[in-house]
């Protein structure tokens, strides 16, 4: 990811071939992840993921070979970016469905979802560190030859991998049928289409902010590749807390709140982070947007685990990726489009200021979103207190009519 955003843009030095490439890679994502969604619901989800993540590898190693025999062109990496986002759209709702197939109790979710995140963020610390140091001594060929190389390890350990709890039972109606009904359950039940309307409207407004950081590196902070990987570094700093403080929860209860928070600290941090021109308080305010951005998806992805039923996880979960991937590149295009006409601490500005309305307008939502799903945590068992308090009550009432 680092080694990309610094090859394009030092192959162009235009934000508009940023966005481009990020659209180029997500927007497969977008128009994909309802079928992915449905391959995940429909046949073997750890067989789909070995499958995708060998593909991902070839496509990381045709990369390095280029970049290598210096026959990379923003065609190519175009090309490849596509390739990789089909891939995607069949990877990521598999995987995020899969989460439930690892865990033997389904307490512990919320807690596997959060040290999912912060194994991820604690890659993307040292990732950046390494691309920096690699970039500036070796090239960006030798990050992708290294990035290839990694597939290695998760195609192994999905291989060895021996479940003890097996998927739920897959559907076997039409593949049109089965993303209707997806789409149908999604929504029709408001708490789950109003997470899916402030995930959109995030992606759209405010997560562009990560394709323009190589603009600020080079532009607005006078720096080179180890000033990128140290702004990547501090947002993966950022989320990994975010991660260790959700990992500690032992309940999903109560992480709406945690949206709300977070995501004013996303915006508070990006706001800041357009006004800056030091490097060291750059550097500790895009750590601000990693926590918010890690907290606000992973306590969304814990409330969508917990409340979908076992049959449509990866329907719905598909148009997660849709909602938080897939319109990603329409707001990368925005944004890079902006930054080239209005500069790149403008169009930040202004994306701050919008993700803070869009937080006001989910948070208005919020008393309806816990009525609703409030009955989902009682039979679960989640809101302990009140099923036992119902449980007494239940015998009490028999009692009382025998």
């Amino acid at each position: 990811m680092a080694a990309i955003g610094w090859l394009v843009y030092r192959l162009t030095g235009s934000s508009f071939a940023l966005g481009l490439v990020a659209f180029c890679t997500q927007i497969p994502v977008l128009l994909g992840s309802l079928l992915g969604g449905d391959f995940a619901d429909r046949w073997p989800r750890r067989r789909i993921i070995i499958i995708t993540q060998t593909l991902a590898m070839f496509q990381a190693f045709m990369l390095a070979v280029l970049i290598a025999l210096d026959s990379i062109t923003m065609t190519r990496i175009i090309l490849l970016s596509i390739f990789q986002g089909i891939i995607n759209a069949f990877d990521m709702p598999t995987r995020q469905a899969f989460v439930p197939e690892m865990v033997d109790d389904d307490d512990d979710l919320p807690n596997a979802i959060a040290l999912n995140s912060m194994i991820f963020n604690l890659a993307r610390q040292i990732g950046p560190i390494v691309a920096g140091f690699l970039i500036a001594r070796v090239g960006e060929a030798a990050c992708f030859f290294a990035n290839a190389a990694t597939f290695l390890a998760v195609i192994y350990s999905l291989v060895i991998m021996r479940q003890t709890r097996t998927g739920p039972a897959k559907h076997n109606g039409s593949m049109l049928a089965g993303i209707k009904e997806g789409l149908s359950y999604s929504f029709g039940f408001m708490p789950i289409r109003s997470i899916m309307f402030y995930t959109t409207a995030m992606s759209l407004v405010a997560m562009p902010y990560s394709v323009l950081m190589p603009v600020f590196a080079k532009t607005i902070l006078h720096g080179g590749p180890q000033t990128y990987g140290a702004l990547l570094w501090s947002t993966g700093i950022g989320a990994f807390i975010g991660a260790v403080i959700l990992a500690r929860r032992k309940t999903v209860h109560g992480l709406d709140m945690f949206i709300i928070f977070s995501g004013t600290v996303f915006a508070i941090g990006i706001i800041g982070f357009a006004l800056s021109k030091n490097f060291w308080l750059s550097l500790v305010l895009i750590s601000l947007p990693g926590f918010g951005v890690m907290v606000q998806m992973a306590s969304v992805n814990t409330i969508l685990q917990t409340i979908v039923d076992d049959n449509m996880r990866g329907r719905v979960l598909s148009l997660h990726v849709m909602a938080f991937i897939g319109v990603m590149p329409v707001g990368h295009l925005l944004a890079g489009t902006a930054a080239q006409h209005f500069g790149a601490q403008n169009t930040l500005m202004v994306c701050g200021l919008l993700s803070i309305v869009v937080i006001i307008l989910f948070a208005r939502k919020l008393h309806s979103i816990r009525r609703l799903i409030h009955p989902i945590y009682v039979k679960k068992g989640i809101i302990p207190e009140v099923a036992a308090g119902l449980d007494t009550a239940a015998r009490l009432s028999a009692q009382t009519r025998n």
